[in-house]
């Protein structure tokens, strides 16, 4: 029998898989449908199929609490249409995929802004590291930024924004209701965005709703869906690093279907940004794992020097 690990950990991987199929599924949508028209109708029906879960959960919510969770949504609709606004801009999915993951990098900084949480140690080690690669994505014979970098940046900022945000709010509100109220106003507020500055257009390619039938089932809904099951039997940092294999795919995908090419300073750029988000995930932890390793070896005497050192540190930390 499989390992219940092994098997969240293979989930887990599977929905990096569809989340990376999902920037191919999106781009191709984004063929017939205008971007703020195509990500309103994805979240809005994502909401729909929710609802029916979480009704019961909505009629015992007080108003305030919808209330906030919307506000909480108006953030993930900011960073959705900065996302899709970005991918209709760009043939480079990879670099934007790997741009977008650095949200997780960012989280420290908000939480540090906003709640005043101090960084851990590991970000001051990878935020360097994914500054450098940023910087390699935008030299090529100069500095040449483009504006899709400045958007998935932007996205990236306000998804660490989010995740602050609805981290607090989670505690209040049933996580299947929130998701609901999220997606909900996610999908009206770009639907609005659409009819605001874009042109509907009278006929779509039946094979475009093709395409946004897939994103919306398999890169959305069953994608969460398994992120959660796998999420439910694994460690959160465990978790983190399986879902950095998410811009790795995407660079994969679009290498294979869009012919993307990828030049030194991009493949660099890439690697180091990927390279900085593994750097936070895991800190400090091989280095702790090293010196237990040194300690053994050299026998038990190691062992009475590194309570003396725990103790002489709690000591410190107590000052």
């Amino acid at each position: 029998m499989l390992n219940p690990n092994y098997k969240a950990s293979a989930i887990l991987v599977l929905t990096t898989m569809l989340a990376a199929i999902g920037w191919i599924f999106s781009k191709e949508t984004l063929q017939g449908l205008p971007p703020f028209l195509f990500i309103g109708m994805r979240f809005l029906l994502a909401s729909l199929c929710l609802l029916p879960f979480c009704y019961a959960a909505l009629r015992r919510t007080t108003l305030k609490t919808i209330s906030f969770a919307a506000l909480v949504g108006v953030l993930l609709g900011g960073a959705m249409m900065c996302w899709i606004h970005a991918m209709s801009n760009t043939e480079a999915l990879a670099e934007g995929a790997f741009i977008a993951s650095l949200s997780m990098l960012f989280v420290p900084v908000v939480a540090w802004v906003l709640f005043r949480q101090k960084p851990p140690r590991s970000f001051w080690i990878s935020m360097p590291v994914a500054v450098a690669g940023m910087a390699l994505l935008s030299l090529s014979g100069g500095w040449q930024q483009s504006d899709s970098q400045i958007w998935f940046a932007a996205c990236a900022f306000m998804l660490a924004i989010h995740f602050n945000v609805n981290s607090r709010f989670a505690q209040q509100i049933p996580i299947l209701l929130l998701a609901c109220i999220q997606l909900f106003v996610t999908g009206l507020l770009s639907l609005i965005m659409s009819l605001t500055v874009e042109q509907i257009p009278a006929q779509v390619p039946a094979s475009v709703w093709g395409w946004f039938a897939l994103s919306t089932l398999l890169a959305t809904s069953l994608r969460y869906v398994l992120q959660t099951v796998g999420q439910k039997q694994i460690t959160a940092s465990n978790a983190a690093l399986i879902m950095l294999l998410e811009p790795v795919w995407t660079a994969t995908l679009s290498v294979l279907w869009y012919d993307e090419v990828f030049t030194l300073n991009k493949a660099l750029g890439c690697a180091l940004i990927l390279s900085s988000l593994v750097l936070y995930r895991v800190g400090s932890r091989p280095f702790r794992a090293a010196r237990r390793v040194a300690r053994i070896e050299r026998g038990p005497d190691s062992f009475i020097d590194a309570s003396a050192e725990t103790q002489a540190c709690t000591k410190k930390s107590d000052e």
